[in-house]
């Protein structure tokens, strides 16, 4: 299993970055013993749109199977959802503390974004 998170460093110790589709990096974490693989965002950073459509796309190309942010806009999670991607949204702390959370259960996937496009 791997999860995508969004993150602000590319350390288990960074902070999860509130923003999807502009998030620094992707951290993409194999719960089961922490491993990780960084994968930058920066294209989507200072894109004048089109940014979360961009990230869920590269984000979905990582074969994840769950991603958890702060926030996720419309275009976004369209992208996720059709990919079957469930998203978890409302995280914050460290990338591990997100992870941790998950493996322990209780966070329910998103039923549609929680932000509207264009949210910084």
């Amino acid at each position: 299993m791997k999860i995508a998170v969004s993150a602000t460093g590319n350390t288990l110790d960074s902070d999860l970055d509130a923003r999807f589709g502009r998030a620094a990096c992707f951290i993409v974490v194999d719960p089961e013993d922490l491993s990780f693989e960084v994968v930058e965002n920066t294209q989507n950073l200072n894109a004048a749109q089109g940014a979360g459509i961009q990230a869920a796309k590269t984000v979905a190309d990582q074969g994840v199977d769950a991603v958890l942010t702060g926030n996720c806009g419309p275009k976004a999670y369209a992208v996720l959802d059709q990919a079957k991607i469930p998203v978890i949204t409302g995280l914050s702390g460290s990338v591990k503390e997100a992870v941790e959370q998950y493996k322990k259960g209780g966070l329910a996937a998103a039923a549609g974004p929680n932000v509207n496009g264009h949210w910084m």
